[in-house]
């Protein structure tokens, strides 16, 4: 389940607050502007950003590939994503990837650039066989090279695992593992529609723990359809026992686009998700019995075991402003100021590339203003924002610049300002995306998010 490069379906929300029920609809924020904002009409924008050499040539430069396939669709799932492809289907997107990448190496904004940060997200990477895998690797190698990155994180569905694969995985040189487990109960895995089950969590990640990685990271979901207080109780014990270096936790919701939101208006049902406060009661006990096993708080989604080592470098820089060039069908980007999603349909992305065309959809440039909030908002989602880093590159202090958001949001408990610095509370943690939209500029305010 990837953080960022999957945009969420949009939900309009209040600063501060949302229906208890969890309707359809989303309120996780990954990016500012909203993506209802970028335009086909702003191509001309990324096009010439591409063929100009970086105006901040300094600024870190991250890859994301996307694979979109999976085994099955997940009820709650969102992304653009494929099921029943068959190895030359797979071979033909392999190739389309790799010569985007070749096609991206070659511009003039991105050659001569070392990557810092690689993210395979989909969708399913871990779909793609163990021969599959050390083709792709291969390939890409011609263009660009992971060898001296910071991090190449690889997401992982248990059931696509086998040892073999794990080794291969090493030797592609992926440093950080992110098993998306979501829920240890088959029962509930069957319900949301997971493809696996939990014997194949186990044996994944004991498979894993042999090879070694630097960085492994679990995924939880917290109200899963299902979801009771003791089942919580007893993920967090085994998510406890397998003791990752990170675990990413996730409120439930129900986008638009998902076989969830489908069934509940054919049928007319109610939400069968866990309310708001429920789940949020759920993340605030996972906060609470992990910390007690030494786990340590790093986002409002993220725990570490040791903040000093376990960093997840894709997340901290994307939210700094780096640049990501994003390839793969539908997949979003950020290169030198301006904002860009390709094509999202895989036909289409095929076809451009095979006629020998980047595949891009639509785009957004962004003014220095914008790039403040994004950088500020998606920070803040860490809990703990500091002045200081923000006046040196924006030249803006945020109490002054956002004075009057974060006086109401102090007064009702959700952040201090505590010297230089913004930190939220447990319940701002908690909530911490209706927060947002209130540090957003007004013509974006009420605006869909995607």
């Amino acid at each position: 389940m990837a953080l960022e490069p999957g945009a969420a379906a949009g939900l309009e929300v209040v600063s501060g607050t949302r229906p208890e029920t969890t309707e359809v609809g989303s309120y996780f924020i990954s990016n500012y502007p909203p993506f209802s904002q970028w335009k086909r009409e702003f191509l001309p924008e990324i096009e010439q950003v591409l063929d100009q050499r970086p105006v901040r040539p300094e600024t870190p430069l991250g890859l994301y590939l996307h694979i979109p396939f999976c085994r099955k669709r997940c009820r709650f799932c969102y992304f653009r994503v494929y099921t029943d492809q068959n190895a030359k289907d797979i071979e033909r997107y392999a190739q389309a990837l790799a010569r985007e990448v070749e096609l991206l190496a070659h511009k003039p904004s991105v050659a001569g650039r070392s990557l810092r940060f690689v993210y395979f997200g989909g969708g399913t990477p871990s779909y793609l066989s163990a021969k599959q895998l050390l083709a792709l690797r291969t390939r890409l190698h011609a263009s660009v090279s992971w060898d001296t990155a910071e991090e190449v994180t690889f997401e992982c569905e248990p059931g696509t695992l086998s040892l073999e694969k794990v080794k291969t995985l090493k030797e592609i040189g992926v440093t950080r593992i992110s098993l998306g487990v979501e829920n240890f109960d088959d029962t509930i895995l069957e319900t949301n529609g997971r493809a696996h089950l939990s014997p194949e969590i186990f044996r994944a990640y004991e498979w894993i723990q042999q090879v070694g990685f630097p960085q492994v990271n679990i995924d939880l979901i917290a109200g899963m359809i299902g979801e009771s207080d003791e089942n919580w109780h007893r993920c967090l014990d085994k998510a406890r026992e397998l003791a990752p270096d990170n675990i990413t936790i996730y409120q439930m919701e129900l986008p638009f686009n998902t076989l969830i939101a489908k069934e509940m208006k054919e049928a007319g049902i109610t939400s069968p998700v866990a309310n708001w406060p429920t789940k949020r009661r759920w993340v605030d006990e996972a906060f609470e019995f992990l910390g007690k096993g030494g786990y340590h708080i790093s986002s409002a989604q993220e725990l570490v075991r040791n903040p000093e080592r376990d960093h997840f470098v894709y997340r901290d820089q994307v939210w700094r402003g780096a640049d990501l060039l994003a390839t793969g069908v539908a997949s979003f980007g950020h290169l030198q100021g301006v904002h860009y999603q390709n094509l999202d349909q895989l036909t289409d992305y095929l076809a451009a590339l095979e006629a020998g065309r980047l595949p891009l959809n639509r785009a957004l440039p962004i003014t220095p203003h914008q790039a403040l909030i994004r950088e500020f908002v998606l920070q803040l989602k860490e809990g703990v924002v500091p002045v200081g880093p923000f006046r040196e590159k924006f030249g803006v202090d945020l109490r002054d610049e956002f004075r009057e958001a974060l006086g109401r949001q102090a007064q009702a408990g959700y952040l201090v300002v505590e010297g230089d610095t913004i930190r939220l509370t447990r319940k701002g943690l908690l909530q911490v995306d209706t927060l947002l939209p209130e540090y957003f500029e007004p013509a974006h305010r009420a605006v869909r998010y995607t």
